[in-house]
């Protein structure tokens, strides 16, 4: 990764142009069996999508907070890569009450009804599914997010010192998101662009964001991201390490 790099965009920007063929988060729901694999350059086409919904459908500028209630999941990280995009504030598991917007999952509905403002829901169902009823009162992101752009440009500069991550209380500037991912990366055992982290560790940390994201994103490196790994026996999970080269876990 460049050492110019200091917003997780940025991060996601390198990784694009310095090889997009490569895995970046693959995904792992141990409750329903599926598996989904990203590329740095599918992961980075979906931001982009999911940017210019933010930008352009629901109008969020700099600054603006999105409450994420959201489980550690493939698409939760695209929202995060896209509220550092826009440059909007990423409230993981934040009260929906003070958000100008608020993203859901299916679970976490009636909660998110305290927002005044734009609700977005995601089904969370394989290949980015739909609903097959749309919650009222909400967006449903499977819907709107295909006929977005390609392609994001930001309507203003990201400042990277502004607040861009709040999680479990704690807020972060962009700048802090990456200079803390850098630094903890040898403690998860992430080494360089050959390193792959299984985590199956949730969102509502940082401990859980930088080894189910950041870190990887940081290092050049890649995630197998697990949700419901408790479903999962130690001998089936010995053989995920394998099968999937994994050289570090968080759990």
């Amino acid at each position: 990764m460049n050492a110019t790099d200091r917003t997780p965009a940025d991060l996601l920007r390198s990784a694009l142009a310095a090889d997009p063929g490569r895995p970046l988060v693959t995904f792992y729901d141990d409750a329903t069996g599926e598996r989904v694999e990203l590329s740095v350059a599918t992961f980075a086409n979906w931001v982009a999508k999911t940017a210019n919904l933010l930008q352009g459908e629901l109008s969020v500028e700099p600054g603006d907070r999105v409450a994420l209630l959201l489980p550690a999941h493939w698409q939760t990280a695209v929202w995060l890569l896209a509220c550092s995009s826009v440059g909007a504030l990423a409230d993981a598991g934040g009260d929906p009450a003070l958000a100008d917007v608020v993203v859901s999952g299916p679970d976490t509905l009636d909660a998110a009804r305290a927002c005044s403002g734009t609700r977005v829901a995601l089904a969370l169902r394989p290949l980015g599914g739909r609903f097959p009823q749309p919650p009222e009162g909400f967006v449903d992101y499977a819907v709107e997010v295909p006929g977005q752009g390609d392609r994001f440009v930001p309507f203003a500069p990201v400042d990277p010192e502004e607040p861009a991550l709040i999680v479990a209380g704690r807020e972060f500037s962009g700048a802090e998101v990456v200079e803390r991912a850098r630094d903890e990366a040898t403690g998860l055992g992430l080494t360089g662009p050959t390193s792959r982290i299984l985590s199956g560790l949730p969102y509502d940390t940082w401990e859980g964001l930088n080894a189910g994201l950041y870190g990887p994103l940081a290092t050049g490196g890649s995630v197998v991201l697990c949700r419901h790994l408790g479903e999962l026996s130690e001998e089936a999970l010995a053989k995920r390490i394998e099968s999937e080269r994994v050289t570090a876990t968080a759990r």
